[in-house]
Parts: structure tokens; sequence; C-alpha cells
């Protein structure tokens, strides 16, 4: 027999895992919200996991895609890679590769937790999954790619997210591309009033390419009064 590369045995685990979750999984009945579970995995997880629906390519951790393909192919389905996920994130354990590194303890909880792992046993393995098509240009899907209007309110954008500001009233002709590059990637150096700190990720610096940076700044000035765009 071949010997397995070190990139299979993960896979194999996973879908052994996903074999003994099968009986908790359920008959599938959820009130879990995988469109909402997106944006929080974009937020929360894709810092360190890539996954080619969330367009999330961090390689801290395993890449989801990769992992689930396995299970998948063995014939498992999104809730069983459902309840493998809620059981990861609850018991979170040393990365195959990475001995050094563990996914954070209950970096998602209560119902967070149940549409993370909706949407994770929806998406991740299946091939030819992608980010959805949004209009608006590089920029518009940058911005929708992050999740940034599960957050935030754009008109442009249709989005209505009220955790953090209001895009369209607080850039003003005064915000050019370096004041909005600096809410984006440091966005606790000026809290907007009635908003807590430590809300927005902190790590869009290195989450985004400069590419990705450049073309989400030029939306947001072209969707909004930002420097007198409107």
């Amino acid at each position: 027999m071949p010997k397995l590369s070190n990139s299979i045995r993960p896979l194999l685990v996973l879908a052994a895992l996903a074999a003994v979750a099968l009986p908790a999984s359920g008959c599938g009945a959820t009130s879990a919200d995988p469109e909402r579970g997106r944006t929080l995995f974009v937020q929360n997880c894709g810092v360190c996991h890539a996954m080619a629906q969330a367009g999330t390519t961090a390689q801290i951790g395993p890449n989801l895609d990769d992992a689930f393909a396995a299970a998948r192919e063995a014939g498992e389905n999104g809730d069983t890679i459902e309840g493998v996920v809620k059981d990861q994130v609850e018991n979170p354990r040393p990365s195959n590769a990475n001995p050094a590194v563990s996914m954070p303890a209950e970096i998602v909880s209560g119902q967070d937790l149940e549409d993370v792992a909706a949407y994770v046993g929806l998406y991740a393995g299946v091939p030819g999954a992608a980010p959805p098509t949004v209009p608006g240009g590089p920029g518009a899907q940058v911005f929708a790619n992050n999740g940034c209007g599960g957050c935030h309110t754009l008109a442009a954008a249709g989005s209505g997210g009220v955790t953090g500001p209001n895009l369209d009233e607080i850039l003003t002709p005064g915000d050019d591309a370096a004041s909005i590059e600096e809410m984006i990637v440091d966005p606790n150096a000026e809290i907007v009033k009635g908003f807590p700190a430590n809300v927005m990720p902190a790590n869009y610096g290195q989450t985004l390419s400069a590419k990705e940076l450049e073309q989400l700044i030029q939306y947001l000035i072209d969707s909004t009064s930002a420097g007198g765009g409107n």
C-alpha cells in the first residue's frame, strides 16, 4: 500500500470523525442561519482557515475544503459535517500539521456556533463552491466576501448591519483613502460614539491583500460621501 502523505492523513481523520458524529447530527432540523454563519466565519475563522465559498485563504489551520472533501467523497452529508464542526469548536485540538497551533476555545458559541457550523456544513468541500458574485466591481466583492455588510449598513451594498457604524453616515468628505485605511486596519484607533471597542476584527491588514484593501477603500469612497465622491 502506498505511504499516506501528511496532507492526506488529516483528511482521513476528519472523515472518520464525520462517521462517528453522524448519530449525533440528528435529522437535520435546525434554526441556524448559514448566511449569518458566513459572516461570522469570515470574521472569526477565516483568519486561520481557507474556504473557497468564504473567500478566505489563510493557512494557519487546515483548509476546510480539503479537509471535508474527503468526508463528502465518503458519502457524508452536510448535517454530519455540521456536527463535526460543532465538536471541533467545542473541543479544540492541536493541528495535525502544526501541533503548536490550536484553535482558541469557544471562538464562537451558542447561536453563533449553530450558524457557523451550518454554513461550513453547507459549503465546505463542495466542488466549485465560490463566494457569491455581487455587482459593483472588485471592491464590492471584497466588501461582500469579508462579511462587512453583516455589521455595517451601506446603501450601495444593500446591507443593513447594525453591529458597527452606518458607513453612509460616518464616511464624510473629510475621509480620504489614508483615513479609511486606518479605520479598516486599526479600527480601535478611533471609536465611533455609541459603539464599543474591539468589535470589528483588527486583522484585516493581514487577511486582505494590498490589492483587496485598495479596492475596498476605493469602493467605500465611490459609494459614500468620503473623499467628496457623493
